[in-house]
């Protein structure tokens, strides 16, 4: 069987559209935005408004205050790869069932093997019990709480663990996190109100049936897994069996199933076997020259594990040794450059290739229109790239 390809020219022009970032093809509104993606990075709090920023025209810090904590039509919650993202309401069960249900398993036993090791308690598993038990008591009847409020409240949870005893980098682990990481992503409580500015995370906790009005539907895993794999290969297909597997933080074998189930469609994506949804094989229409500024950790820049159709040269650069992306220029479906605040807040463009005159122009009025947005105030990246660095420092 001839298996239909899918070259770069098509992958960039499907990313132009479905991910939302062509001019031409920006979305109304932060939930539309953020469905498009399945969902948006929430790691640094900045990452969301300013991919929400790239995406929505006329886009305001107050319409996804609105979505977050008014409306809640978007949710804060630790899923894929132990990360927060910030989710469609719709979203919510396959996210639970396929990937946060497996984070919270593997946390909580990491918890209870520290717990038994800091000498806290015989029994780990009961000592996790009863503290998770003891935060949902207090935050009982519709309460939000800081971590720190719950901290000082309930005894358990002012327990830590010490990390490299004798070294310069050790010291105190507070539990508390640990504690709230597992209930966060067993889907018991959720990030709730912020108690800082909009690029600050300061967040209450909250039980989430109070917070949205009903529990997080049930799923199995497998249909998680399925459904999460069909939202991925809708918005980021094709792609690769490696980057759906690193993407949902899974294993093959789980992300096989899932394609098996969908009856997905194997395309040549130049060598390597990518994967489209059999009724998504039509070509993708062309899109005009385009070009945008997009945040670090951007889900477009973060969305596949293997990115040399799009990021070229520039890995050393815009990813640090972890993997975290830094902010990036795009010019016609690839990354081009970067862009930096300077001392006084203003962003400056900075481009890694000569990529020509349209785009050079399109790309500085990107940056002038963006440090409009920004009046001023500086989004430092939690992650800055090498490159970020470099910048920064003159």
């Amino acid at each position: 069987m001839v298996l239909r390809t899918v070259d770069v020219g098509e992958r960039r022009a499907r990313l132009a559209a479905r991910h939302r970032i062509a001019p031409a093809h920006r979305a109304p509104d932060a939930v539309e935005a953020a469905t498009s993606m399945v969902c948006l990075h929430g790691t640094d709090p900045t990452t969301v408004y300013l991919s929400a920023w790239s995406r929505v025209d006329d886009f305001s810090v107050a319409e996804l205050d609105d979505a977050l904590y008014t409306d809640r039509t978007l949710v804060k919650h630790l899923a894929m790869r132990r990360t927060v993202f910030v989710f469609p309401r719709a979203a919510l069960p396959a996210a639970q069932a396929g990937a946060s249900s497996r984070v919270a398993a593997a946390q909580r036993r990491s918890v209870i093997k520290d717990v038994e090791r800091a000498g806290l308690h015989q029994d780990g598993a009961q000592w996790l019990d009863e503290a998770t038990a003891e935060v949902l008591d207090a935050l009982a009847d519709g309460r939000e709480a800081t971590s720190s409020e719950l901290r000082s409240e309930i005894p358990l949870l002012d327990a830590s663990i010490e990390y490299g005893i004798g070294k310069s980098w050790g010291g105190k682990v507070p539990f508390a996190p640990r504690v709230m990481t597992v209930l966060s992503a067993s889907g018991e409580v959720v990030r709730a109100s912020n108690n800082g500015p909009w690029r600050i995370s300061r967040p209450n906790w909250a039980r989430t049936a109070a917070w949205l009005g009903e529990e997080i539907e049930p799923r199995s895993e497998a249909e998680g897994l399925r459904d999460l794999v069909e939202m991925w290969l809708r918005a980021f297909g094709p792609g690769t069996e490696a980057d759906i597997k690193w993407w949902l933080g899974t294993t093959v074998r789980g992300v096989r199933a899932a394609l098996t189930e969908l009856a997905a469609v194997e395309v040549d994506l130049g060598g390597r076997t990518g994967y489209l949804l059999p009724d998504d094989l039509d070509p993708a229409p062309t899109v005009e020259p385009w070009g945008a500024l997009l945040p670090s950790l951007d889900p477009t820049t973060m969305g596949w594990f293997e990115r040399e159709w799009y990021l070229g040269p520039y890995k050393q650069q815009l990813f640090d040794t972890s993997g975290n992306a830094g902010p990036t220029a795009w010019w016609d479906g690839r990354i081009v450059g970067t862009w930096w605040q300077d001392d006084d807040g203003a962003v400056r463009l900075h481009m890694l290739e000569d990529a020509g005159k349209d785009a050079e122009t399109f790309l500085t009025d990107e940056a002038a229109r963006l440090d409009q947005w920004l009046g001023g105030v500086r989004v430092m990246p939690r992650f800055p790239s090498p490159l970020a660095k470099t910048l920064a420092s003159g």
